[in-house]
């Protein structure tokens, strides 16, 4: 079996990709910008480059995305991108986000196009955002207020399921029969907010609406919470892609490559009700 690299590996899905690739009885080596707790665990620090070459070491094929948190991935992901290809690493699969595409001079774009045309066997994958965002990163305003609170109006979002975003990786990363193309991935449907709150509340037995906010109380929170101004302006620009309708595109992309449908986000509730109780 081969040794695979998962950059992110402790990430939403670095970690349900590292599962996967796990019990298919692949060799996984997990980068880590903490301290290393486990034995396929590998420092590695994005930044600085501080134990790029250690982890690269013997691998075969690799999957990278760029933390949160930052606005300039390109400068994250490119150095990875030499590195795979200086160590003779056979595959990367690199995971953007839907709509990186729109603009040549987006810092993912940027990376996408150093991959590309790095010589290097790839797929990009974009997904849409993640169902997993409810769990996490809005999940303080549904147990404080019982609401989903985001400046996206009534829009639609063809959200996706993060454990659908590993399986595919996973058969990207395995498999050579899509190599060089790129997916936009998504979920099956496109949803309002107010239909993924009748969602939750379906699946917790707890009332959960969704409340439409101005930009500006979206940025007090993000800032409050301590994130760093370029990456909350980052996050209210592409808020407000989703609020004009750019993410209710739906491609067949998880079905194409993973050969069964996407997780629907009344399966993804159900699954995660106990976040919500």
């Amino acid at each position: 079996m081969a040794t695979l690299l998962v950059v992110g590996a402790s990430g939403t899905v670095g970690s349900e990709l590292s599962k996967q690739l796990a019990a298919a009885g692949h060799t996984v080596r997990k980068a880590t910008s903490r301290t290393p707790s486990a034995p396929d665990q590998v420092p590695l620090n994005l930044l600085t480059g501080e134990g790029r070459d250690t982890a690269f070491a013997g691998v075969d094929r690799a999957f990278f995305l760029a933390p949160p948190g930052h606005t300039r991935q390109d400068q994250l992901l490119n150095p990875l991108v030499d590195a795979a290809r200086a160590q003779g690493v056979q595959k990367v699969v690199l995971m953007s986000a839907m709509g990186a595409n729109a603009d040549e001079a987006a810092p993912l774009r940027v990376a996408e196009r150093h991959l590309e045309t790095s010589g290097l066997a790839f797929n990009v994958i974009r997904p849409n955002w993640f169902m997993q965002n409810f769990n996490t990163f809005w999940l303080h305003g549904i147990l404080t207020q019982g609401q989903i609170l985001l400046p996206v109006g009534d829009a639609k979002g063809s959200f996706i399921d993060a454990r659908d975003i590993a399986a595919v990786a996973a058969e990207l990363l395995v498999s050579d029969r899509f190599n060089g193309q790129d997916f936009d991935l998504t979920g099956a449907e496109a949803l309002d907010h107010h239909q993924v709150a009748a969602l939750l509340t379906q699946a917790t037995g707890k009332a959960i609406g969704y409340t439409d906010i101005p930009p500006e109380a979206m940025r007090e929170g993000l800032l409050a919470a301590g994130l760093p101004a370029d990456y909350a302006e980052f996050l209210l620009t592409i808020l407000g892609y989703f609020k004009a309708g750019y993410s209710e595109r739906i491609t067949d992309a998880v079905q194409a490559i993973t050969g069964r449908a996407p997780r629907t986000l009344a399966q993804y509730a159900a699954d995660y009700k106990a976040a919500w109780a």
